[in-house]
């Protein structure tokens, strides 16, 4: 039981960083006697909120349960001093809070990091600069690289996700901070916010890079961003995945399958657990994933699919979880959490919590489903079908048209965009599956039910008449009764077919292989239910369209249609690879 502590609240004392740069913390401690473990968030999004004070983790309960929670507004932020440019800081500014915690009067020496999303990028890169501090952290809903899965996935901007956040939540919603720090006129937030109102009108803005909503100084970062569509060394110095090996603390990771950083999750668990700088980051990694869109981890809906009423954060008491996980990393407490299964996913169909030993499940086997057609999958009411035999020797390609100023839109998914707009989540994929443009292969109604869990990736043989093309893919769980509901999606564009390297252009009309990375899910399909593949090159505005020309990525004023071809004949079997898990 925690202590019947009364709290001690502190608000907006100063914290100075290395180069003078004055921060502000709020804190929530025990008003008692002695020295307690700290608990710390540095956050963006404005530490007086409710949202910072309780949505990842209660400050008052916290403090309750024996810990002084300090909240800080990271530099540029809210109603800290400086300048503040995305993750660049984060290393040194997080190993100096953390120190700086850790030698006040009221605290034994001992930090914990927590939050969610770039709140959890702040834990992972202050992690790796070593501060001798810092015990555990317990990051949800973020990346392991800010390059791939953050900025750019497969090769594509992700375009809902990088304008959406950087006009609401990075700069408008920051606003007070930067006027004072850029001399911004009241008319400037007027554009900005309408800017941010009108979002679709800043997808479709070509070039990209001319965008003029953010310029200014306002936020120079997303230039940044679009100026660096490789991975170079302007990615390579804020990786976490190049660092595991050098990172020494245990990580309670927690994310969703409809989250935009599910990769990135599943990757510092699985990096870490292997490769981590300690046998206390090896052993300490623990996973849960739920049935969440980013920032939905309160609720038991996502999209317009709800997953029962224990689907959530509070059935799950996920707070709780990290307490005790604290309680045991930092306070040394022999309360169980050693003992526990590692791995806690929710089984979408099925609705139901299961703890595993491993991720991915060892007991899952890989099964490859192919591509079938007799040459018109294109859409909905066409003839494409899937099953685990080999095409046969000719059997024709398919063939669409992917026009980038009529691509497919977004439905649902791990997207971050104006949910009144672009929600998040499992959406009926039916409208768009009704377009030419998108290449339907569905099994034949399944005789026995079947678990998905784990790892999803699709190899596509094609070929395209553009100099440059994207292609992307999405596996979908389809009903009887023809509600067709997504799980997971990915793309690749063609320059960037392998990961991480220079681009490497193709030549128009010649068939290459592309792996397209859907990341993972965990899902039953139930007798009679379908699995469905769709097939296409766009998915807007989660990712940015390919104009097709083969230039610049960002700058292209222009765009141009291409004629794309799926081949899966015996010599080009294109396939989705589905891990299964035996049910007894």
């Amino acid at each position: 039981m925690a202590a019947p502590y009364s709290i001690k609240f502190e608000p907006n004392s100063p914290l100075m960083l290395r180069d003078g740069t004055i921060t502000y913390v709020d804190i929530f401690r025990p008003d008692a006697g002695g020295r307690f473990p700290a608990l710390l968030q540095r956050t963006p999004y404005d530490k007086s909120t409710p949202s910072s004070r309780t949505y990842s983790l209660d400050a008052i309960r916290a403090a309750l349960a024996g810990y002084a929670v300090v909240i800080q507004d990271i530099r540029g932020r809210f109603s800290s001093d400086g300048e503040f440019y995305t993750f660049t800081d984060e290393m040194n500014d997080g190993y100096d809070s953390i120190e700086w915690v850790a030698g006040q009067p009221w605290c034994n020496g001992k930090v914990g990091m927590y939050g969610s999303s770039y709140v959890g990028a702040t834990q992972w890169l202050a992690a790796r600069s070593l501060p001798p501090s810092l015990a555990a952290i317990a990051p949800g809903l973020t990346g392991s690289d800010y390059y791939e899965g953050w900025t750019w996935q497969g090769g594509a901007f992700q375009l809902g996700f990088n304008l959406e956040w950087t006009l609401d939540n990075l700069t408008s919603a920051n606003w007070d901070n930067l006027a004072n720090r850029l001399y911004l006129s009241p008319r400037q937030l007027d554009i900005l916010i309408e800017a941010k109102d009108k979002v679709e009108t800043g997808y479709r803005y070509l070039p990209m890079n001319e965008l003029p909503d953010l310029e200014g100084g306002m936020a120079p970062y997303y230039y940044d961003w679009l100026d660096h569509p490789e991975y170079d060394d302007y990615w390579k110095r804020i990786s976490i995945e190049e660092s595991h090996s050098e990172i020494t603390v245990p990580a309670f990771n927690y994310g969703g399958w409809y989250d935009i950083f599910l990769g990135g999750t599943l990757n510092n668990f699985t990096g870490m657990r292997e490769s981590g700088g300690s046998d206390n980051a090896r052993r300490g990694q623990r996973l849960v994933i739920g049935p969440w869109v980013h920032g939905g981890i309160g609720i038991s809906v996502a999209g317009e699919c709800g997953f029962g009423s224990q689907a959530s954060s509070f059935g799950l008491d996920m707070q709780e979880q990290i307490l005790r996980y604290y309680d045991y990393w930092i306070k040394g407490e022999d309360n169980g959490v050693a003992d526990e299964k590692p791995v806690k996913i929710f089984v979408m169909g099925e609705n139901v919590w299961r703890s595993e030993d491993e991720w991915p499940l060892e007991r899952a086997v890989s099964v490859n489903y192919y591509l079938h057609s007799h040459g018109r999958a294109n859409s909905l009411n066409g003839d494409g079908w899937l099953n685990v035999k080999t095409p046969n020797v000719g059997e024709p390609p398919d063939v669409y048209v992917y026009n980038p100023i009529d691509p497919v839109p977004t439905r649902g998914g791990q997207i971050i965009s104006d949910p009144g707009v672009y929600p998040a989540g499992a959406f009926d994929q039916r409208p768009t599956e009704s377009r030419h443009d998108v290449l339907v292969y569905t099994t034949p109604p399944l005789e026995n039910y079947m678990e998905v869990t784990g790892p999803i990736t699709v190899t596509l043989y094609a070929s395209t008449s553009a100099e440059d093309t994207d292609f992307t893919a999405k596996l979908v769980d389809v009903r009887p009764d023809g509600y067709a509901r997504n799980l997971t999606d990915g793309i690749i564009r063609a320059r960037y077919r392998v990961p991480k390297t220079p681009a490497d252009p193709i030549n128009s009309g010649e068939v290459y292989k592309y792996t397209i990375d859907l990341w993972a899910t965990s899902n039953l399909f139930w007798k009679d239910h379908r699995i469905r593949l769709e097939i296409s090159s766009s998915n807007f505005p989660r990712f940015d369209r390919n104009a097709n020309t083969g230039g610049p990525i960002g700058a292209d004023r222009t765009v141009v249609s291409a004629l794309q071809t799926i081949h899966h004949d015996s010599t080009y079997p294109s396939h989705v690879t589905l891990p299964l898990v035996p049910r007894d």
